[in-house]
């Protein structure tokens, strides 16, 4: 059994990759607000959600959004909101990858160091 990671550390992976995506997007021509790169950043969050406890998907998605509007949609790192309900649903989705991802490999069974009632 591999070990899952711990949110604040899943965290501080999703805006390491998704810095370092930003680049490959570049090479690309994608630093425009297309749907290969917010697809870039859905399979960046399954990814990082893959190897994460399904309690750090609130902090993936968001993670990986910042940078998705800061430098994708509006370039130079500037954040803007001027369609809220546009960029709640690419938070969403983002987020919804990684949970998918982290619900899909969560072990199944039992856990080690934990009892079962077996009379029940």
């Amino acid at each position: 059994m591999t070990a899952r990671l711990a949110p604040s550390m899943s965290a501080a992976i999703a805006l390491t990759t998704s810095a370092a995506l930003l680049p490959a997007l570049a090479v690309l021509g994608e630093l425009r607000p297309t749907w290969v790169a917010l697809a870039a950043y859905a399979a960046l969050c399954a990814a990082v959600g893959g190897r994460s406890r399904p309690s750090a998907a609130p902090l993936i998605g968001p993670a990986a959004w910042l940078f998705h509007n800061g430098f994708v949609e509006h370039r130079h790192g500037a954040l803007d909101l001027t369609a809220p309900a546009v960029e709640a649903a690419h938070v969403l989705l983002l987020g919804a990858a990684a949970l998918t991802a982290a619900l899909l490999t969560a072990p199944r069974g039992r856990r080690p160091g934990r009892r079962y009632d077996l009379a029940a």
